[in-house]
């Protein structure tokens, strides 16, 4: 490597001037040379630029140095790269590689991406799903953007009730400073689809409050629908209400996606770090502290809020109202996560499942279930009798074999009545979003530019 050369892109770099970084990293190598610092940074540069193609190459080439590793962070603006210049399906390839780096220390990014991404191939399900996971990721410093992204895929899927709450978790997980009326606008249209006018006429007084935000003639066709509703009703109390009522709760002064009112504690900001600007033991003892802080913690953050947010609510006697939105206890990731344990464990397996199945298929789900695998639930389509569970087992022996999990109703809790293995070449991916043109600069580990 010309050190010369290097040096001097590295010094362009710090103070932008993107051609130069071009200028004198393309004379940094020799011919077939492999040096991934170097195409990192030129494919950071080229995305400056606005040179997609020529972005996403680079990257291409910063992955085939295996010592240099950054596979999360590079596959990452990879696809960022090739769905900036349309390969949209390329960028798929690219952002499911990335999320699957468990390395990667921001994986929201390329859920985002990967979310946008399936939306442009028209696959709301998979955007939904890779919208969901960027918001639960503890490292995303702003869930608002993924949850009313996941609204948006709740609406694509006619399912407004399950909108609502995403769109009102992200005006909880928001942030004062920013401006709230697009998502008001937004939970004013589910309200609407999911037929509460009094919530729908209260959510678009919210968004108009200020004067700067005009409301499409699709959002204002709604609101005078809904505006006309609440006015033949008659001073109705809204079916919401009298269920918090019902339940001891005045209005106002519960919030059902808010119940302990700090859910913002929830949900840390990480602190990023200048480019080039900590040392080897910086980040050996960074990784170190993410990796005990990421096992610790593994069911904080938005999982644990949302699994407080349903106890609280039977707890509270709003139980009917989650009963028929398909909740339950234990939930449906508890008795598919009891499933795969006891496989494991060699203990009955029959206690996860529902009454009535026969020896054969008790028999055939235990078959095709692995032992000494860790399971994660991506996705659950529910009502109030029966649900279907996405979830993928990382195996004991390396590799990962995704699942579709039928469940029924069992009284307050749920039971399994079949597993299905799927594969990826028949269109089961993990999905995840946000197409964007800035590009990551984890020349080292835990490191970024600015977008």
């Amino acid at each position: 490597m010309n050190q010369q050369a290097f040096d001097a892109g590295r010094a362009a770099y710090q103070s932008g001037d993107w051609l130069g970084v071009v200028s004198n990293l393309l004379s940094a190598k020799q011919e077939g040379e492999i040096a991934g610092a170097v195409d990192h940074m030129l494919g950071n540069a080229y995305m400056q630029l606005g040179q997609y193609d020529a972005a996403a190459k680079a990257y291409g080439n910063a992955l085939r140095d295996a010592a240099y590793g950054k596979v999360g962070a590079i596959s990452c603006n990879m696809g960022r790269a090739l769905l900036a210049s349309g390969r949209v399906e390329d960028a798929v390839g690219a952002l499911s590689a990335a999320v699957q780096d468990p390395t990667y220390p921001t994986p929201y990014k390329a859920n985002m991406a990967l979310g946008s991404a399936y939306e442009r191939l028209g696959d709301v399900r998979n955007a939904g799903i890779a919208y969901r996971n960027a918001a639960i990721d503890e490292t995303n410093p702003n869930p608002a953007v993924a949850l009313t992204k996941l609204g948006g895929s709740f609406m694509d899927l006619g399912r407004p009730v399950d909108a609502v709450e995403a769109y009102r978790t992200a005006l909880d997980f928001s942030t004062p400073m920013e401006s709230q009326n697009a998502i008001w606008r937004d939970l004013g249209l589910a309200y609407v689809g999911a037929n509460r006018m009094s919530e729908a006429v209260d959510a678009f007084a919210h968004a108009t409050a200020d004067g700067t935000l005009v409301l499409s003639p699709e959002a204002q066709a709604a609101y005078d629908a809904a505006s006309k509703a609440i006015s033949a009703r008659s001073g109705r109390v809204s079916d919401t209400d009298a269920m918090l009522a019902a339940a001891g709760f005045g209005s106002g002064s519960f919030d059902p996606l808010d119940p302990t009112g700090e859910s913002g504690a929830l949900m840390p900001s990480p602190e990023d770090t200048g480019f080039f600007s900590i040392t080897e033991a910086d980040i050996v003892a960074a990784d170190k502290r993410d990796r005990k802080m990421r096992r610790k913690h593994r069911h904080t953050g938005l999982k644990a809020f949302l699994f407080l947010l349903l106890l609280l609510l039977i707890l509270a006697g709003a139980g009917g109202y989650a009963y028929y939105r398909g909740y339950g206890w234990p939930t449906q990731q508890t008795v598919v996560e009891n499933l795969f344990a006891a496989k494991t464990d060699g203990t009955d397996i029959s206690e996860q499942l529902a009454a009535g199945i026969s020896d054969t298929t008790r028999q055939q789900i235990l078959d095709i279930l692995p032992a000494g695998a860790t399971v994660e639930v991506s996705g659950v389509d529910q009502n109030m009798t029966d649900s279907t569970v996405y979830a993928t087992a990382t195996l004991a022996g390396g590799g990962t074999q995704d699942y579709i999990i039928t469940m029924t109703r069992d009284g307050l809790s749920w039971k399994i009545t079949g597993v299905e293995m799927t594969f990826l070449s028949q269109g089961e991916a993990d999905p995840a979003a946000s197409a964007t043109t800035s590009s990551e600069g984890e020349v080292a580990q835990g490191e970024e530019t600015s977008n």
